[in-house]
């Protein structure tokens, strides 16, 4: 027998915008619960930090935290079925919001899936676990203003920087960053960056091209080097999760998940806020959180008065995707050999024979491991232009035995 759990507002996702959404519906909401599958609220911005405001605020509201519970499907009514453990659980909503997040972009190069390359976010993650990196020598490497954060964070534990390298080209970056000094916050955020990196060098229109044991070949212009490190910290970007989205009906747009200004998505009584909607950062994500909080509890007024912050935050995400537009010539970096899908072991010409994502699927294998998908489909996307377009409960691997007891 599965547990089961009534909630009038459940929250899916412990991050700056699901933690925001909750706090502002539990100011009227009956009841709200936020499900998250890791040990403690923050999502992946936040990991490791028990004093944020909003963290602090969750956990002295009214508002239910079921950590560790990881969502992984609907069973085609109001409720979601979840994994606690070894147990299901059966969660029962009203109203539900969707803050879900995004995850790393990885592009494949030859080398890319040695044992010392890491997504930056990821080694991030493993430090803050408690990884040991004082001493080593990394290399930050990918697109987008995560790299300097990633840099910074590892410098501070003790890491050797060698180099930050960003794909977008110097103009890009220049540009970018005229638009963060139009920001008092978010220019003081970059200067503090700044000064935790001095003296590490940032590349710009530079990327890893190829990496070995002990170091990693990049190319910048016409110049093509080797650098030596133990670690390489890579990642382009970030891809929203709108799997649960899609398993629910949700119509998606460019990737993302449609919503209209009160951050409802098209099936009524579900709403969606932070990066599934639009990658932003966590100033935005917490702006769509509360918008979702008071539309989903009935306080239309309250969440109108966020809209003029949201339209700032999402001028300033148009302003980030120009910026840190993924360069052509990165599509052309995986040979025929190299590993693109990582859980199937299926090569890029393998893949590359087929043209739909069911064809690749059905005689590759490709997408079809325990990622499924995560990490491969938007490679694959970004490659040969051809989406992962299928979305099947459950939406991350679980034990049989518990689908078993469900049925």
């Amino acid at each position: 027998m599965k547990d089961s759990l009534a909630f009038e507002i459940v929250v899916v996702g412990a991050g700056p915008a699901g933690l925001a959404a909750a706090c502002t519906a539990s100011e009227r909401a009956r009841s709200v619960a936020i499900v998250d599958d890791n040990p403690a609220p923050g999502g992946q911005i936040w990991r490791g930090e028990a004093r944020t405001p909003w963290i602090e605020r969750a956990r002295s509201s009214p508002v239910q935290l079921l950590t560790e519970t990881q969502v992984v499907a609907s069973p085609g009514e109001p409720a979601l079925l979840a994994a606690r453990g070894d147990r299901p659980v059966e969660i029962r909503y009203e109203k539900l919001i969707l803050a879900t997040g995004a995850r790393e972009r990885f592009l494949p190069f030859p080398g890319w899936t040695r044992p010392n390359v890491l997504g930056a976010g990821g080694l991030q993650a493993l430090v803050k676990g408690g990884m040991p990196i004082a001493g080593k020598r990394v290399i930050v490497a990918g697109s987008g203003p995560l790299l300097l954060a990633v840099a910074a964070y590892l410098r501070r534990q003790g890491a050797k920087i060698a180099m930050v390298a960003e794909q977008a080209s110097r103009g890009a970056v220049l540009k970018f960053a005229r638009t963060v000094a139009r920001s008092p916050s978010k220019l003081m955020q970059t200067l503090g960056l700044m000064r935790d990196l001095a003296g590490v060098p940032y590349r710009t229109g530079c990327w890893p091209v190829e990496a070995a044991q002990g170091e990693v070949k990049f190319r910048r212009g016409g110049r093509t080097w080797s650098e030596p490190c133990d670690y390489l910290a890579c990642g382009f970007g970030l891809v929203p999760n709108t799997e649960l989205a899609a398993l629910l009906g949700c119509t998606s747009q460019d990737g993302f998940v449609a919503v209209d200004s009160r951050q409802q998505t098209t099936q009524p009584g579900v709403y969606c806020a932070g990066e599934p909607t639009g990658i932003g950062g966590a100033g935005l994500a917490i702006v769509e959180g509360r918008i979702a909080g008071y539309s989903a509890t009935g306080r239309p007024d309250e969440a109108r008065r966020l809209f003029a912050e949201r339209d700032r935050g999402n001028r300033f995400r148009i302003k980030l995707q120009e910026a840190f537009r993924l360069r052509p010539e990165l599509a052309a970096l995986a040979r025929p050999e190299t590993i693109v899908c990582r859980c199937e072991d299926v090569s890029f010409g393998r893949i590359a024979e087929h043209r739909g994502w069911q064809a690749i699927k059905m005689q590759t294998r490709c997408g079809m491991g325990p990622c499924q998908a995560r990490i491969c489909g938007p490679a694959v996307d970004f490659l040969l232009g051809i989406p992962a377009d299928s979305v099947r409960p459950p939406i991350f691997p679980v034990p049989a035995g518990l689908l078993a007891e469900d049925l």
